[in-house]
């Protein structure tokens, strides 16, 4: 039985019940790859990319949604235990719907990625991840429904899960430091 309670499910329903076409890992994608090309986190600008995205104007639930995304993905790459969560169908899910959400992860994080990294120099390890992501969009189809293929979308799913990081710490702008007080 699958679970309705999940986050993804939860923002799935909220992303179709407002006419967004577009799915939640998508979107988390997109997020997390201009978050690694160096945008940074201003909530407006994402806003804007997200709505290019889903096609028309959020409404305030999808907004805040959108908005509550982005702290948790701040969270995840600046935080003390840098650990990202993919927004991913559960495991209860079929195995094609789940590498369907990879693949469209990856298309997203592919688009947010390559809209802010204008001009960036990139090493070669950084290069090996944009094209392994590139591979890995199309994987839908290469998965099959065994053990070798959820042996294989888990093996998958854990690369993406350090692939960014590589990224984010290479090309992201350091947040400007806290100012510090003043002593008298």
């Amino acid at each position: 039985m699958p679970n309705t309670n999940s986050p993804y499910t939860a923002f799935a329903n909220l992303l179709s019940s407002n006419g967004h076409p577009v799915s939640p890992a998508e979107l988390h994608g997109l997020l997390l790859g201009r978050c690694c090309a160096g945008a940074g986190f201003e909530a407006e600008a994402w806003l804007a990319d997200a709505a290019q995205l889903l096609e028309n104007e959020p409404v305030d639930s999808v907004r805040n949604a959108l908005l509550g995304l982005q702290e948790m993905v701040k969270g995840e790459l600046t935080g003390e235990d840098i650990a990202i969560v993919l927004l991913l169908p559960g495991d209860e899910a079929a195995l094609e719907t789940r590498a369907i959400a990879l693949g469209q992860w990856c298309q997203g994080f592919l688009a947010g990625f390559g809209q802010n990294a204008g001009g960036l120099e990139l090493s070669t390890d950084a290069k090996e991840v944009l094209k392994d992501l590139v591979a890995i969009s199309q994987v839908q189809e290469a998965l099959e429904e065994s053990e070798d293929g959820e042996s294989d979308y888990m093996q998958v799913m854990e690369y993406l899960r350090v692939a960014p990081l590589l990224l984010f710490t290479e090309l992201a702008k350091p947040a400007a430091p806290a100012p510090k007080p003043a002593l008298h």
